[in-house]
């Protein structure tokens, strides 16, 4: 392939990458890592480091518009980070050492299954705008855990507070560790903490992960990029449609039903998913 259509592709599918990304908080690299994997034949370690760019490209772009939108919870956000920066540091030390142990294939059916695990928690909860009956645990009444926003759907004022603390740092150490392994920010397991175990609004969840996963992408960036993972040929076009889409997406997420971000990226995580593990185990 030509290298000017290669990266003028390259540039488009990070577009749709960067837009889907911002609007369900899992990041660019959920859609980005695949498509490298399935259509471009890149090597994984290479897919995984050209994924941590795109999240951190995502991140960078939505944001300070979410901030700016009242959407992001920056206080929250922060403090799980302490769980989920050491997470991404060992996965991308862990990439490292798979890699030069061969077990590419079982990489990818683990980042299938990873992807595959976005669907239920979505689809259990399609229905739910705003989250009920929320408890907030001791550390969390401690911490000032709460906040509102201005939700442009419902067209009102939207008040929240967060619940299960532990459970949310235990589920963002695993984030960090799937981040800095699979290059995918691992927005799915930081929208889970935040949604299920924070017990916060959707688009509240949504936001403040695309804030948290640039921090993790960071992390295991570094380790990526001394490891020589991060092709400029690749990354730069990348990176560029990322920071497109993304700009798109938090320009449209502010408008949406929280009920609508939940959904609205399973039948392509499912595709994808499904196209990875066939991959993997050698059928077409």
């Amino acid at each position: 392939m030509d290298l000017g259509l290669f990266v003028l592709i390259l540039a488009l599918v990070a577009i749709l990458a960067g837009l889907v990304g911002s609007l369900t908080g899992l990041g660019g690299g959920v859609v980005m890592v695949p498509v490298l994997l399935i259509f471009f034949g890149v090597p994984f370690p290479v897919a995984v480091g050209t994924g941590s760019v795109t999240i951190l490209a995502t991140s960078a772009t939505t944001g300070a518009a979410y901030v700016r939108d009242r959407l992001t919870d920056l206080r929250i956000g922060m403090f799980l980070e302490i769980a989920t920066v050491p997470g991404a540091l060992l996965g991308a030390a862990l990439t490292v050492t798979l890699t030069h142990a061969d077990l590419d294939e079982a990489l990818l059916i683990a980042l299938g299954l990873v992807l595959i695990a976005i669907v239920p928690g979505a689809i259990a909860r399609r229905g739910e705008e705003l989250p009920t009956g929320v408890v907030p645990d001791e550390r969390s009444r401690r911490l000032g855990f709460s906040g509102q926003y201005h939700d442009a759907a419902l067209h009102r004022d939207v008040s929240y507070q967060a619940a299960d603390t532990d459970g949310a740092l235990g589920v963002m150490f695993g984030a960090g560790i799937v981040s800095g392994l699979f290059g995918i920010g691992a927005g799915v397991f930081k929208v889970l903490a935040l949604d299920r175990y924070l017990r916060l609004p959707m688009k509240v969840a949504t936001a403040t992960s695309n804030f948290m996963i640039g921090v993790t992408a960071a992390a295991g960036a570094g380790v990526l990029l001394a490891a020589g993972y991060i092709n400029p040929v690749i990354a730069a076009p990348v990176a560029t449609g990322t920071v497109v889409g993304a700009y798109i997406g938090s320009r449209i997420l502010p408008g949406l039903q929280n009920r609508t971000v939940r959904i609205l990226f399973v039948p392509v995580v499912l595709a994808l998913a499904i196209e990875v593990i066939l991959r993997a185990v050698g059928l077409p």
